[in-house]
């Protein structure tokens, strides 16, 4: 089996962030890490490689492009897409559209 897609969901809200890292991690082909915030983030994108980074609910417009500034400066291959609820369905669908398939 391949490697899984890794993924950081970073979000504020505890509860959604967990949903979210659940139904992520629910798919064999994925691995899902959360962070709580922009420091959080940024921290774990300096350890390790991400392909995708989700950015979830209770950011505000200043931490989001501070996010993608400093995130794509450490990587500048990953896809950066935001979720703002809706479901499985859509967050799947966002994901497999940020991967291309």
């Amino acid at each position: 089996m391949e490697n899984p897609t890794e993924i950081l969901v970073v979000g504020t809200h505890a509860d959604i962030l967990q949903t979210v890292l659940r139904l992520l991690n629910a798919q064999a082909s994925w691995h899902a890490e959360g962070a709580s915030g922009c420091e959080e983030a940024i921290a774990q994108c300096k350890s390790k490689a991400y392909r995708i980074l989700l950015l979830g609910a209770g950011l505000t417009d200043l931490e989001e492009e501070r996010l993608k500034t400093e995130i794509k400066k450490i990587h500048p291959e990953i896809h950066i897409i935001p979720h703002y609820g809706g479901g499985s369905g859509l967050l799947y669908t966002e994901i497999h559209l940020a991967l291309g398939t």
